[in-house]
């Protein structure tokens, strides 16, 4: 007699599904405001647009995911940081263009689902969306047996979000003679573990004990979630003297920040401006990384860059000191090609 096959003999456990569904269903709805309409569960996410919250609005979205960071987080079963990351860097793509986040959906992907380590990476989703004022409106789990390794799972975010349509920055108003101010990270954010897991997590090496360079475990050093900087921000932004924001992710100082000058500016950054946090010195040090390559790969402490005039540098400094967020100026626009140069 033929043996018969079930999904769940396959890999694919729905039990398991259902049971993360019920353990994330409160975690998602502490997101919820009055603009959601229906519940978790449905075919789709349903968001009703506050007509009077902009006169004439712009949506801006994005896409991203978390990396190689997950394999960290994985290992030491933390997983809800690496849902605050995922947010935190959303909201931070569609910040340098001015927006303000309305709502945001996941994806959740493994071989072998576990209820447990799913529903707590949405905790952490939860737990950014609700500090950035963002609806977690729903999301996909996807149990993928042989796409997979057991242990293993990838997660990504859509955020969308809006900008009065004269509020959009483009970078297209900046010009030489303007300064560049830097916000610091908290650490790697999202970007660049290949590299650091390659140079730091050698064999034997603990991710749990603390290391006495760094005054804390590697764990804890690697697993800081990705700072968001809307809050800060975004009230300046509406005073129009923003210029233009470069969010320093994959690519690093080199890559995004030409993202945002227009033709014939050129930003020069001076190194040695802004305190370098020991985590990136160690990771530069073991692993013997060339300058530009650091510069290129990882944030290096500073995780947003913002381009102002020269006369509203003080002004802007001062608030984002009153709202708790330390700026340095780290360098300037000259005329030349749209490229970076660290001095």
């Amino acid at each position: 007699m033929k043996k018969s096959v079930t999904y769940r003999s396959a890999g694919v456990n729905i039990d398991e599904g259902q049971e993360a569904v019920r353990r994330m269903k409160g975690y998602v709805r502490t997101t919820f405001n009055k603009n959601v309409l229906g519940d978790l569960g449905s075919f789709g996410g349903l968001f009703k647009f506050d007509k009077n919250a902009f006169k004439k609005p712009v949506l801006v979205s994005s896409t991203d995911g978390v990396g190689t960071k997950i394999l960290v987080a994985a290992a030491v079963k933390r997983y809800h940081t690496v849902g605050q990351d995922l947010v935190n860097h959303c909201v931070n793509d569609i910040l340098v263009q001015g927006a303000k986040p309305l709502f945001f959906l996941d994806y959740y992907a493994t071989g072998k689902l576990d209820a447990k380590a799913c529903a707590e990476t949405v905790r952490g989703l939860a737990i950014a969306c609700k500090q950035q004022g963002c609806v977690l409106i729903g999301g996909e789990t996807a149990e993928m047996p042989g796409l997979y390794q057991p242990g293993d799972f990838d997660l990504a975010g859509t955020i969308v979000g809006a900008v009065e349509e004269d509020q959009v920055l483009t970078g297209e108003g900046v010009k030489p003679g303007d300064q560049i101010l830097g916000l610091p990270s908290v650490g790697l954010h999202t970007n660049g573990f290949s590299l650091a897991r390659k140079v730091l997590l050698r064999r034997g090496v603990s991710l749990t004990k603390t290391d006495k360079e760094l005054g804390e475990s590697l764990a804890d050093a690697l697993l800081k979630p990705h700072r968001c900087y809307a809050k800060e921000l975004l009230p300046l932004i509406k005073t129009g003297k923003i210029r233009a924001l470069a969010h320093l992710t994959g690519g690093g100082f080199y890559d995004n920040i030409p993202r945002v000058l227009p033709e014939g500016c050129h930003a020069v950054v001076y190194r040695g401006s802004w305190p370098v946090l020991p985590i990136f010195k160690k990771i530069v040090r073991e692993g013997g990384v060339p300058e530009k390559d650091a510069y290129r790969t990882l944030n290096m402490g500073i995780g947003m860059v913002v381009i102002v005039r020269e006369a509203d540098q003080a002004g802007i400094q001062a608030a984002l000191k009153r709202a708790k967020m330390p700026s340095y100026l780290i360098g300037r626009v000259t005329k030349g090609p749209a490229s970076v140069d660290m001095v």
